[in-house]
């Protein structure tokens, strides 16, 4: 966590600094993006498509652009089944939703909208797509999400999931955003679109109810019954976001013990608590966007928040509030893996190279093989796809494992089921995830893991990105014998775009950052704090050393 932390952080925004919807979507459909504008080309990072309306990153332009790119991809692969949208909560995605569908009709393509034109998140497009592909090898289903994720209100984001159904790899993403860049260069000739009021009355536009099977497949992947009978006191936030509706009918079907914090829905978020820098900012990991909840914390036995599009979760206890990332992945690791038998005993655990080493000493207890991926969740796809991996996480807690007999339950992250994950856990055990935890590190050691931002150029961060282990040429780490340096994740050898250093006591991994002049050095020590800080300033320096040479 960045050390200037704003002094309104964890405060109800004032009125004043809240979004304008009106003049955020009047934006979105007058602002004209100039192409020859580096930020205002179709970009697909990560996750999708990202940006606003009110610096032309995020226009009507874009999606019509992006949307026939896609139909295009469609065809060239022989994808003919349905294509499952979904949109978030932001101001945005309705006027996206209206674009992207006017294309969509105009080629043809079945598109499923929400039945009752509601809020689908992230996962539920996932299942949707894999459950509707189970056992088939033609007219494949996929599926979009208009959303930015946990991004302030502001913004607009838009992305692809094929057939596999988690995050599109980078050959697809690069040439659909090359197709639709071509679009904008071109003043979208050639691109297909009918109006409106016609697309929404197509034969191809369909209602489609998201919510049923989803909260009907639950039982399949967390054991319900068990939350049930124990009667475990749950508290959940979904803080405004795609999950809102999708809570009741969990609560009803399986007559859990749950509290809606807030049902509220509201595009501007008003209702949120300011992020470290002042903004709103809808990131269950962040202790200042989840101040309300934690505030409620002693209420209940275990408590839970999800973002946006609900592919991340924020677990709450009251023994401890809200638990880092990498914490709750270590214990819910080790409980599924105790308490699946159905899995196999070959199924490993995934995990991001910059996550908590903590996970690979839970993964040795275990017995599992670890999988180090490059950061991205589509590195996990084909591993939970194929029931390889029991259980893939990243450390910004975004998570998914497999169903109860072994098999898929989503390829992409699932915010919602990590929350009753969380209860699961609380309700077998009698303990809470962070008494878990605790548990883990009085066996395996305490971790201690930050992640900071240093000041680095354009060129810089081009160097950090080629940097090898013989240019940084560390020996020595805070006092230990560097063991690895390396520039591949081990578990695929697949380039991460830095460089991480390991002891037998610590490590760091440095990455430049994509949108901002920094670069990112994650960092942990299993001997203290002032270890840790000692790893931090011994990374800084090698660094600047290389910058300089």
């Amino acid at each position: 966590m960045p050390a200037d932390i704003n002094p309104l952080a964890g405060t109800i925004a004032d009125p004043s600094m809240l979004a304008n919807v009106p003049r955020l979507v009047t934006a979105y459909f007058a602002g004209k993006p100039d192409p020859k504008v580096a930020s205002q080309r179709v970009a697909f990072g990560t996750s999708g498509h990202r940006g606003s309306a009110f610096n032309n990153a995020f226009n009507e332009a874009h999606i019509l652009a992006i949307s026939q790119a896609l139909c295009d991809h469609r065809a060239r692969s022989g994808i003919t089944g349905p294509l499952f949208v979904g949109i978030d909560t932001h101001a945005l995605a309705e006027p996206a939703l209206a674009s992207a569908l006017e294309v969509f009709a105009a080629n043809g393509v079945n598109v499923m909208i929400d039945a009752n034109d509601g809020y689908t998140p992230t996962p539920v497009i996932s299942h949707a797509i894999l459950t509707t592909n189970k056992g088939r090898d033609s007219s494949l289903a996929d599926g979009v999400v208009i959303t930015p994720s946990h991004n302030p209100p502001e913004d607009g984001g838009f992305k692809y999931n094929p057939p596999n159904g988690g995050p599109a790899d980078t050959d697809i993403t690069a040439a659909i955003e090359r197709a639709a860049n071509g679009f904008l260069e071109d003043g979208l000739n050639g691109v297909k679109r009918i109006p409106y009021d016609r697309a929404r009355k197509s034969s191809s536009v369909r209602r489609y109810d998201y919510i049923g099977p989803y909260v009907a497949d639950l039982a399949s992947v967390v054991d319900m019954d068990a939350i049930r009978a124990s009667g475990v006191r749950i508290g959940i936030d979904p803080l405004g976001g795609a999950g809102v509706h999708y809570w009741q009918p969990i609560i009803e079907r399986y007559g859990l013990a749950v509290t809606i914090v807030s049902d509220a829905v509201d595009p501007t978020f008003r209702f949120m608590t300011l992020d470290w820098d002042g903004k709103i900012r809808m990131d269950c990991s962040s202790p200042y966007a989840m101040a309300r909840l934690i505030g409620m914390r002693d209420k209940f036995d275990v408590a839970f928040a999800n973002d946006t599009d609900a592919d991340r979760h924020g677990i709450v206890t009251r023994s401890n509030g809200l638990m880092n990332p990498n914490h709750f992945l270590a214990a819910g690791i080790a409980y599924l893996f105790e308490h699946r038998p159905d899995w196999s005993t070959g199924s490993a655990v995934g995990k991001t190279i910059v996550s908590s080493a903590i996970i690979d000493r839970v993964a040795k207890k275990l017995g599992r093989e670890l999988v180090e991926t490059p950061v991205g969740f589509k590195w996990f796809v084909e591993g939970l796809s194929g029931g390889a991996f029991g259980f893939a996480g990243e450390e910004s807690a975004g998570a998914s494992f497999l169903r109860r007999d072994g098999s898929a339950w989503t390829t992409d992250k699932d915010g919602i089921i990590l929350g009753l994950l969380a209860a699961e856990m609380t309700a077998r055990t009698g303990r809470d995830p962070s008494q878990r935890f605790d548990d883990l590190t009085r066996e395996l050691g305490v971790p201690f893991y930050e992640r900071i931002d240093a000041p680095a150029t354009s060129a810089q961060k081009n160097l950090l990105k080629a940097l090898s282990p013989d240019q940084l040429a560390m020996k020595e780490l805070a006092g230990e014998p560097v063991r690895t340096a390396l520039t591949a994740a081990p578990g695929n050898g697949q380039p991460f775009g830095g460089i991480k250093v390991s002891t037998d006591d610590g490590w760091f991994a440095a990455r430049p950052s994509g949108t901002e002049d920094v670069y990112k050095i994650y960092a942990e020590s299993f001997r203290s704090e002032a270890h840790l800080r000692q790893i931090q300033q011994e990374a800084q320096d090698a660094i600047a050393r290389a910058f300089n040479e």
